[in-house]
């Protein structure tokens, strides 16, 4: 009664009348299938005079004096216009739509029509992916989703990348997003050999779409683990049409793009000559060496997959395998992947019984370059040959050159001296091999005596398993000592295999009904997930099997049990609310504080199919949305930290007792009530399409509060058996907004020209550290270190990680002076209290476009990002910037960053903010030229493509790269520009 007597309120409120009135029409809408359409809008063309069905799908419209035709749209349908003629009773049929506010989007435990999604969700299909040469799934939609920061970690083809959803939401708990693959929910982390690059086991030519859930509506049915957003991945399934074999392979070249810039040969000798020192000037050498490029390589690289797909019988199928094989830039690095992914999908009992079985594996090899190379390179004499035949110079070490002092009859390495870096790179075998194999068994059941109601079962299965081996000429200088004739050198070792296992089991019901004007969408479920990560013991061993150090084994294992429930309610197909709650349970915690409660409610209301907004023709789509939610985290704190742990003593450090060692067992900090941290997070929205949509995208403004950090922080004096404990404390404050648009600008026969934009804006602020309540204001060090000195800070009212540094003082002249910094506290004196808080490495805003322009069979691409406000620390300069590090070893001068030339430093200015630069930048990630072929000598269709990665990056930031993890550039890793030609076989 209550819905009806709402439906009798809008009808009169969105209904005007004229006083004209000459007659009344009446008539039905229904669907293709005869199903009465509720709420459907039914508006006299050019004005505002309507009515909407009723629960019959009927209607009774008033017309004025001259109308002629009227216009019935529904969302979902194709909008029809209906000239009127002396008839007073008109039937339409609607017809349905494939449009964007139709389409299927995944969302956590279940799918959703992208026009009834309530929370801020953004999903990236395989049309939209970057191309190229990808070698991560997280990389096929970097600068493609608002609020989204995607970083590779390095230029290694090894190196994993820092995902940050608005930012992340924890300190010293993790900021990863959930990974939900196929509905397994992976772990964070990595494994033995492969500890940075986890991700990348995925093949991502296999992803058909992957899915952005952002606010805490959406996310909230993941709980404990949704702080920090969630990334649900869906891989491609098999179609139910004719039999597909797909192939495409690339081939890429990648080159060096930017190096540390340091002193030429000249300027170096220019300089060494000045400083006056005998020493010094005779170590200069008659070479011309550059080591960077001893050192780099151009680097080939290929991805190649093969697809099969169609049906087997009734069954679809499809099976793919791929292999990629891409060399670093830096000479040995190496990464290797072979997968295989099979999806199985039949559909038994009329449809009734659906079954999804999938099966992912993939062998990864790696070869890592030792990346310290890079820092020796840029500090190493140019004047002096890679190798040598001259034992006083290192000859003896395989013939490199090496800083060695006479020691007797032989020459050995002398401690501080860097080593040759061709010599480290050439004498290193570090190398790594990792199975994965990823399972999921789906089965989807809807009840033959109630079709409305779906139980749904999920079993999923991750295995995990890496091992790796280091060696190292005996011969290199880098471990080479002698003591009275005994040798000790290089390495001879094997680590792992390191298993981990995921196991998943979940359980849901979910019951769709569309009753009248009202549609129901509810979902209740449990899940199990257990996880186990074991490593047997291990020795590190010099080349002469003398044992270094001692591994001991592992077993981490942790429990996560989980209820949850979802309530969709949408009346007349406008209205509508979400409701969400999860109950989650873990052993990471004790059993006072084990469960937590994480709720969630969103409202939506889609005004474009209100009569007064429906009969503006240019409106396609305009939904408010508002929502409320908490998450929870728990990853990144171990899995026993709330428990007393003891760790045992080593050889040598024990306790004498009656003349005899005894071992000792030291307690390890900890803190028995540890808890959830929680968010607490507002989001308010508005979906807006214009234009049949061809113009649409989305605005969101969101808050989140972060309570009960996991934090690590300085401890009371003798409250706890360390200086700092994890515990929880304290609270982090954020807000922000984020714009998306998408616009089809031109669309005919012959053109094609789309192009997305998206910007995100943050701030976030730690409001509180302290373990004792209204205490102090607390302040602890945090972040990269360069020789002990920490550059950042966590302080209670400063946004996290801010730089904290020393104000430097200039002459006249501007040029900086040395040792002197701003008396900040006015006391006269210069010392630790007077560092101080100064910008932060996070970007105030984030920008990406991307546009495509096609015309006939030819098609012209890019991709763009930006950062504003961002701020590195320039740690290469700093730390390689002063006259007094031209050498750390009597046997060799060292090569000096060219700052050196503007500050001409003596030592080293470790705290000082001239080092800390403005790193906003523009770049182009990636441009490309494609053009379809079609069909082939009546073979196969054919798609061609080239493409530049990397392509330029447009910045004031005078290091090697203005994106580096942290905000701190020491020795970075170079990301490598990418040459690549693509092609692409359809049979």
């Amino acid at each position: 009664m209550v819905a009806r007597l709402l439906l009798l309120f809008i009808a009169i409120m969105c209904t005007t009348e004229t006083m004209a009135q000459t007659r009344t029409i009446t008539g039905r809408v229904q669907s293709q299938d005869g199903e009465p359409i509720v709420g459907a809008n039914i508006i006299v063309s050019g004005t505002t005079n309507g009515t909407i069905t009723d629960f019959d799908g009927n209607y009774k419209l008033q017309l004025s004096d001259g109308a002629t035709k009227i216009i019935v749209k529904f969302i979902g349908f194709t909008t029809q216009e209906i000239e009127l003629g002396a008839g007073n009773k008109y039937d339409v049929v609607l017809i349905d739509e494939a449009t964007e506010l139709g389409d299927v989007v995944v969302v956590g435990y279940g799918t959703s029509k992208k026009g009834d999604l309530t929370g801020s969700v953004a999903n990236v299909t395989a049309d939209d992916f970057n191309k190229g040469l990808v070698s991560s799934p997280e990389q096929l939609i970097n600068g493609k989703v608002a609020g989204v920061q995607i970083m590779s970690n390095s230029g290694s083809p090894s190196a994993g990348s820092s995902i940050k959803i608005r930012g992340g939401a924890s300190l010293s708990a993790s900021n990863d997003p959930l990974i939900v693959l196929d509905g397994v929910p992976l772990e964070n982390g990595g494994i033995s050999g492969n500890s940075s690059n986890f991700l990348a086991l995925i093949n991502p030519a296999d992803i058909e779409s992957m899915t952005v859930l952002k606010d805490a509506s959406s996310t909230a049915i993941y709980g404990s683990r949704a702080s920090n957003g969630v990334i649900l991945i869906t891989t491609k399934k098999g179609a139910k049409d004719k039999l597909n074999v797909s192939l495409t392979t690339t081939h890429s070249l990648q080159v060096k793009d930017k190096v540390a810039d340091f002193l030429s040969r000249d300027e170096f000798i220019d300089v060494v000559r000045k400083t006056g020192n005998d020493t010094y000037i005779n170590l200069i050498g008659d070479a011309d060496t550059d080591w960077n490029d001893e050192i780099f390589r151009v680097a080939y690289g290929t991805d190649n997959n093969l697809s099969i797909g169609g049906r087997a019988g009734n069954v679809p199928i499809r099976l793919s395998i791929g292999y990629y094989n891409q060399n670093g830039i830096l000479d040995t690095d190496n990464a290797q992947r072979i997968s295989g992914n099979l999806n199985v999908t039949p559909s038994l009992l009329e449809d009734h019984l659906k079954l999804t079985f999938g099966v992912k594996a993939t062998l990864n090899k790696n070869r890592f370059a030792p990346t310290g190379a890079i820092y020796y390179a840029s500090r190493y004499n140019p004047t002096i040959s890679v190798k040598t035949t001259d034992v006083s110079k290192g000859a003896y070490y395989n013939g490199y050159t090496e800083g060695v002092i006479s020691a007797g009859d032989k020459y050995l390495p002398e401690n501080g001296a860097l080593f040759n870096p061709v010599g480290v790179i050439d004498q290193t075998e570090d190398e790594s091999t990792i199975k994965r194999v990823i399972g999921n068994l789906d089965a989807e059941y809807k009840l033959h005596i109630l079709p409305e109601l779906k139980a749904h079962v999920t079993f999923g299965y991750d295995f995990a398993e890496g091992k790796g081996s280091v060696k190292v000429d005996p011969l290199a200088a880098q471990y080479y000592t002698e003591s009275d004739g005994v040798v000790s050198s290089g390495r001879d070792y094997e680590y792992g295999p390191q298993k981990l296992t995921n196991e998943l089991f979940t359980a849901y019901l979910n019951y769709n009904k569309t009753l009248g004007a009202n549609h129901i969408d509810a979902t209740a479920g449990y899940d199990y997930q257990y996880w186990k990560s074991t490593s047997p013991y291990y020795e590190t061993k010099t080349a002469q099997g003398d044992i270094i150090s001692k591994i001991s084994r592992t077993d981490q294992r942790h429990v996560l049990m989980s209820y949850y429930g979802r309530l969709n309610y949408t009346l007349l197909d406008r209205y509508m609310v979400t409701a969400t709650i999860r109950r989650d349970g873990t052993s990471r915690f004790s059993e006072d504080q084990r469960w937590g409660t994480f709720p969630s409610v969103a409202l939506a209301w889609r005004l474009s199919e209100e009569s007064f907004l429906s009969s503006v023709d240019a409106i396609s789509n305009f939904k408010l949305r508002a929502s409320y939610g908490v998450t929870g985290q728990q990853e990144g704190i171990g899995n026993y930290a709330y428990q007393a742990m003891y760790t045992p003593s080593q050889a040598g450090a024990g306790y004498m007792f009656g003349g005899k060692e005894v071992g000792t067992l030291r307690p390890e900090a900890y803190v028995a009530n540890l808890k959830w941290e929680t968010t607490k997070a507002w989001n308010l929205g508005v979906d807006f399409g214009f234009i049949n949509n061809r113009l649409n995208g989305s605005f969101d403004f969101y808050t989140r509060k972060t309570e009960d950090l996991l934090a690590t922080v300085p401890s009371a004096a003798g409250t706890n058996f360390d200086k700092q404990i994890l515990t929880n404390v304290g609270n982090v404050d954020s807000y922000g907004w984020e714009l998306n648009i998408n616009g089809a600008i031109i669309q005919n026969d012959d053109w094609q020209w789309d192009a997305t934009f998206n910007m995100s804006y943050q701030s976030q602020e730690v409001k509180n550290l302290s373990i004792v309540e209204n205490g102090k204001i607390t302040s602890t060090s945090v972040g990269p270190t360069i020789d002990s000195y920490y550059f950042q800070r966590l302080t209670e009212g400063k946004a996290p990680y801010m730089f904290y540094l020393y104000h430097q003082l200039y002459d006249d002249e501007g040029t900086p002076i040395e040792g002197c910094y701003a008396d900040i506290t006015g006391d006269g004196q210069v010392n630790s209290d007077d560092l101080y808080h100064i910008h932060k490495p996070a970007p105030d805003f984030i920008l990406g476009f991307s546009t495509s322009v096609t015309y006939k069979k030819i098609t012209l691409a890019t991709s763009l990002r930006a950062n504003v406000g961002n701020y590195v620390y320039n740690g290469t300069q700093m730390n390689s910037g002063a006259l007094g590090t031209i050498t750390w070893a009597s046997s060799q001068i060292l090569n000096l960053s060219k700052s050196y030339l503007d500050t001409h430093f003596q030592d080293r200015q470790q705290l000082s903010d001239y080092y800390l630069e403005n790193a906003s930048f523009l770049k182009m990630d990636n441009i490309s030229l494609s053009y379809n072929f079609g069909k082939v000598a009546n073979l196969f269709n054919l798609n061609a493509s080239f493409m530049v990665q990397n392509v330029f990056t447009i910045t004031n930031y005078t290091g090697v790269d203005p994106e580096v993890p942290n905000g701190m550039d020491n020795t970075f890793y170079p990301r490598p520009r990418t040459y690549s030609l693509s092609l692409g076989f359809d049979f």
